[in-house]
Order: C-alpha cells, then structure tokens, then sequence
C-alpha cells in the first residue's frame, strides 16, 4: 500500500475524539459528484434522534433531484426522509430573493415593501450589482440554521450540510467579510458579515473537498486549500470519488502498462487477445495516474477519506451505503 492510500482514513482516527462540528461546508469541482457526497455525508450525520438540514445554494435543484422530491422552493425547509439510522433530514434550497426579502423584514420590518420591491425586480437589480451582498445573503440563512441550535430553539439542527460553490469560488463565496468591504463600513450588512465569518472561522465549521482522481479536479483542490488559508476557515478532509482500486503493487501496474500481458484467453482470436491486453495495459497507467495523484493530495497534509466508483450508478438508493463509508472514514459526532 503506498502512503497516500495508507494515509486514508487514518490521520483522523488518530487525531482521537471528534470535534463538535455543526457546519460541514462541501465543495468541489463541478461534476465530481459533490452534491452527491454532500447528501451522504448528511446520511451519515443523522443517526437516531438527530436532525440534519442538508441546503444548496446554486438554483440547480440538485438535492430535490436525488432524493426524488418535488422542487425545493421557498424560504422554509421541508423534511426530505427519515434515515435508516433513525435520524430526521431536512432540504432547503436558499434563493438570494428570498433571503433578502427575509431580511429586509428582520433589519427593517419591510415584509410588505420588500415584497413590492421583489415585484418591480429591484431585489434582482440589487444583488446583481453587488455580487458580494448575494454571498452574504446566502451564508446569511445558513448561518441563521446553525445558530438555532446555541438559542436552543424547537427547530434546531444537529448538523447543517451546505453543498457549496465549486473550488474554483469557494472562497470568493465564503469569504462574505471581504465581499462585503466596499459595500457597507457599518450597519447590519457589516454586522451581520462579521457574525457569519466567527461562525465561519469557529472550531464548528469543516469544509470538505470532493474530487476525483484526475488531473484539473486535483489541481483545482490544491489551490482552493490555498485560496482558503488566509480566510481562516478550516479545511478538514480531502474527499476522492469514485476511486476506481488495484489489488496490483505499483510494480506489476508499472510493467503492465509498459509491456502488457500476453493474453490467451480460450475462445479469442489472436486479435482479440491483443485488444483485451491493451485495455489492460492503458487500465494499469490509469491506476498508475491515480496513485500519482493521491500522493499529490497527500501532500497537502489534510485528511483523505476515498468512495468507489459505482458503475451501475449512483441514486437515492445507494445514498446509505455512501453513508456509512463516509462515517467509518470521518471523525463525525453522530451522537
């Protein structure tokens, strides 16, 4: 086993107990399957007797899509299953309009107003013109979530999994006490700025970044770690979907991606043997890469937990299964 696999996994069981993380940030480039992973992940956060609130913040409906509802719209959450773990999951999918419009009414009690603005589209011209106050509107319901469980209100959450931007903005994204810079010096967009950047930055909060093992997503992981260092918000673990394992030594995937195999399969033609050896020859380099790039990832000293790759698939169905792979593998407070 090499050291990036045996490096799996591993760093935190050692680390010893668990801390108390109520925030797990997900993200990754696009079509490593993150949104996937983040609903596993909120699987396997709730177990009996825990409520987990899984939010998307993309407009693209992802979560309602694999957990076979209907649309998630508007401001409230809505209960999406129970699992069989005996925990309670919740969806929402967070519209910028509609934070603005809930906000509006919290700062200024301009419930009706803001809905009158919303009509003549000046809640579009706002957050269209100042992309930085769409982040903090967004961050904003979702720190709003987490914070119900310090208040000890009836509708808290045990965890909040927010699946996020992709790498390539995750910071710009999370980093709303920047994005809020030019906008507002004090008041409550600054105020409220500077409460979701603790939260952030708090020993609560986790981002975990998916991706796959190829070359453009783990290179977009290894400069979002960079990008995020100076936020101070920390990352935990490294995620890498569908991983597809060898049971070779990197020496029997050296030669055969080299030399291949002289296969003489029964049955076969000359020709056809020779075709299955170099399917088999370009299978090693490719397991070759991977390894190469778990040892990229490696490097960057985080946590590393791995997913196989499903050929038939990923659905609703197969969400448990990803669960309890992601809970042997993550330090997660489950109970």
């Amino acid at each position: 086993m090499n050291a990036a696999r045996a490096k799996t996994g591993t760093a935190l069981a050692a680390a010893g107990p668990a801390p108390r993380h109520t925030l797990h940030i997900v993200s990754g480039k696009g079509g490593t399957g993150k949104t996937t992973v983040a609903a596993a992940l909120a699987c396997a956060l709730a177990t009996a007797g825990r409520r987990v609130l899984i939010c998307e913040v993309e407009g693209r409906q992802g979560i309602a899509e694999l957990f076979e509802v209907a649309s998630l719209t508007g401001p409230t959450e809505r209960r999406l299953l129970r699992t069989a773990d005996g925990g309670d999951l919740f969806g929402l999918s967070i519209d910028a309009e509609d934070a603005l419009l809930e906000y509006l009414d919290s700062f200024y009690h301009l419930g009706l107003a803001g809905r009158a603005l919303d009509r003549v589209g000046a809640v579009d011209f706002a957050t269209s013109i100042a992309p930085g106050l769409r982040d903090v509107l967004l961050t904003g319901k979702v720190y709003e979530a987490v914070r119900r469980r310090e208040k000890g209100l009836p509708n808290a959450y045990d965890a909040v999994v927010l699946d996020a931007p992709p790498t390539g903005r995750i910071a710009q994204f999370l980093n709303v006490h920047e994005a809020v810079s030019g906008l507002a010096k004090m008041g409550p967009i600054r105020n409220q700025a500077e409460s979701i950047m603790r939260v952030l930055r708090s020993a609560s909060t986790v981002v975990h970044l998916v991706t796959l093992l190829e070359d453009m997503p783990v290179t977009e992981t290894e400069e979002a770690v960079e990008d995020l260092a100076p936020t101070k918000i920390r990352v935990g673990t490294v995620i890498a979907n569908m991983v597809i394992a060898s049971p070779l030594t990197d020496d029997e995937l050296s030669e055969a991606a080299a030399d291949g195999y002289a296969f003489a399969v029964p049955g076969l033609t000359k020709a056809q043997n020779a075709t299955l050896a170099r399917e088999y020859a370009a299978d090693a380099a490719r397991a070759l890469e991977q390894r190469a790039r778990q040892e990229r990832l490696a490097g960057l000293g985080l946590a590393m937990a791995e997913l196989a790759y499903d050929p038939a698939g990923v659905d609703l169905g197969a969400l448990p299964q990803l669960a309890v792979r992601l809970r042997e593998q993550l330090a997660l407070e489950v109970t």
